[in-house]
């Protein structure tokens, strides 16, 4: 079996860079280095085009981040929270993306190919915070290019050692080839696991939007903080009324004249509520008694019809990158 799929990869090289390529893009767990690797040591030795090789996966990239940049720009954040429902690493989707993106602004399609949780999000990210088009090809198409000659000139240089591991493995026959599925699918099963991990290590007491809703009328006053990021609160302006706005990182800034025992509730809006646990976490380390996340957070807040202010309309061009920004 080995033997075939390596003449496979031999013959038909191109496409399943291409496909390898569009498919990873588009957010299926299937890296596509290994083969963009292969296929570059296939090219040092005469078998593939290497120029070919490197413009079947930028051209990969460039539609399948174009289809998900205008996900993003019709229909914003819903895309957003829909990746990161799908994501198998949701955390540092709904938090690395919006923190590099807040640094980085539309040059972050320049790195995204290269960290794991943000190729597949930065698209809609800058689709949603209105990055304009001839921009947003320049950028993705130079950093597709970057990550793809990156890969496929590892493959060309180290063509020789690449080649004795192809003969081993083509040596090896049906066992090497179904090693590798097993491995695939030992990494795929460890992302899940990850993933199902951080989400029991987050559970805890929750508060509803109900519960909330009637302590606020009860006049019980509690202290409500919006850990979203400034990215996330762009692309999405609702807040609750009277919430503190705060991240991850100035969480505990934001409450230092907040007495330890006064009640807080947090929310953001990620899937189950991964960012206000984990703050809710980070204050009771430091000695906050009663935290509590919003089970749902902010659309369920919204859901139920209680009452949601908006924050200040901007707009902020940024000459370096062309982007516009309108909420």
């Amino acid at each position: 079996m080995a033997h075939e799929i390596i003449a496979l990869i031999a013959q038909y090289g191109l496409l399943l860079v291409f496909f390898n390529v569009l498919v990873e893009q588009a957010g299926v767990p299937v890296p596509a280095v290994p083969t963009m690797i292969v296929a570059g040591a296939l090219a040092a030795n005469d078998k593939l085009p290497v120029s070919a090789v490197v413009l079947a996966a930028v051209l990969a990239c460039l539609l399948s981040d174009l289809a998900w940049y205008w996900a993003g720009r019709r229909f914003g954040a819903g895309v957003m929270r829909t990746l990161c429902r799908i994501s198998l690493s949701p955390d540092s989707c709904v938090k690395q993306s919006e923190l590099r993106f807040q640094r980085w602004r539309g040059r972050v399609l320049l790195v995204a190919k290269f960290v794991p949780g943000l190729s597949t999000v930065a698209p809609p990210l800058v689709g949603a915070m209105g990055l304009r088009v001839p921009t947003f090809l320049l950028l993705d198409g130079l950093g597709s290019l970057l990550w793809a000659g990156l890969a496929v000139g590892l493959g060309y240089a180290f063509a020789a050692q690449i080649d004795v591991v192809l003969a081993a493995l083509a040596s090896a026959g049906t066992l090497a080839f179904e090693l590798l599925l097993v491995l695939l699918g030992l990494y795929i099963a460890a992302k899940w696991w990850q993933r199902r991990r951080l989400l029991i290590a987050l559970r805890m007491a929750r508060i509803t939007v109900d519960e909330l809703n009637e302590s606020i009328a009860a006049g019980q006053t509690p202290i409500v903080v919006d850990v979203r990021s400034q990215a996330a609160r762009l692309l999405d302006t609702r807040i609750i009324p009277g919430a503190l706005l705060a991240d991850l990182d100035s969480v505990d800034q934001v409450l230092s004249g907040i007495p330890s025992d006064h009640e807080l509730v947090i929310y953001c809006s990620c899937p189950n509520e991964v960012s206000a646990a984990k703050a809710a976490q980070m204050l009771m380390a430091i000695g906050y008694r009663r935290v509590r996340p919003l089970l749902g957070g902010l659309d369920a807040w919204d859901s139920a019809g209680y009452a949601i202010e908006r924050l200040p309309s901007e707009s902020t061009t940024d000459g370096g990158d062309g982007l516009h920004i309108a909420v």
